[in-house]
């Protein structure tokens, strides 16, 4: 498989993994690329380049566990573009608002909060394992996510809660704005009687989530 084939979520999995390699092995470089709030004006790449840093080998694992299982099944419904653009959208408005509130912050939780969200939106009956655990509706889970982050911000433990929050706030919002254009695109090809060549090849391309 050559690079162009690799799926989005692949690559930034790879790229994830590289970060963490260079973090271990580079003094200084988890500072230079992390988010920190009084350098967003002067250095704005950070707003992206901290979604690539994280703060351990826990860290790491958990964030690209929910990001292979859950990204992946989300990239396969909506298509790479979309994903990167929900993907990279999340992380970057939950940074700028999470700012605010934070001297600093590192790690992908905010854009994969965005993924869950989205994927709550599309499928919110699928059964997942909650903490490992507990299996339960996929929308249920977010709503004790979203009640665990709720409570986080009142009783800090170190977690970018808002960041979380505010991912999944723009996941909802973009899982909701997919959902009503699938069901417009679908409800004008009910309409028609007949289609055509062009009809059929527009529905292959754009008629999925």
């Amino acid at each position: 498989m050559n690079f162009k084939q690799k799926s989005a979520v692949s690559i930034i999995a790879i790229i994830n993994v590289a970060a963490f390699i260079l973090q271990s092995i580079i003094p200084g470089f988890t500072t230079q690329f992390m988010l920190i709030s009084s350098d967003v004006i002067t250095r704005p790449w950070i707003l992206i380049t901290h979604m690539f840093m994280h703060g351990g080998i826990g860290h790491i694992l958990f964030n690209m566990y929910a990001l292979v299982l859950f990204g992946g099944l989300l990239e396969r419904k909506i298509g790479s573009k979309r994903f990167l653009f929900l993907y990279f959208t999340a992380g970057i408005v939950a940074a700028a608002i999470s700012s605010f509130f934070y001297n600093a912050a590192l790690g992908a939780s905010g854009a994969i909060m965005g993924v869950l969200a989205t994927l709550i939106v599309l499928m919110p009956n699928l059964r997942v394992i909650f903490l490992f655990a507990i299996p339960m509706p996929f929308w249920m889970a977010g709503i004790v996510w979203a009640l665990m982050d709720i409570g986080g911000i009142f009783f800090p433990s170190g977690t970018g809660n808002i960041a979380h929050l505010v991912g999944m706030t723009v996941g909802l919002i973009c899982g909701f704005y997919i959902l009503r254009r699938h069901k417009k695109f679908n409800k004008s090809f009910t309409k028609k009687k007949h289609m055509t060549n062009e009809d059929i090849e527009e529905y292959l391309s754009k008629g999925r989530l």
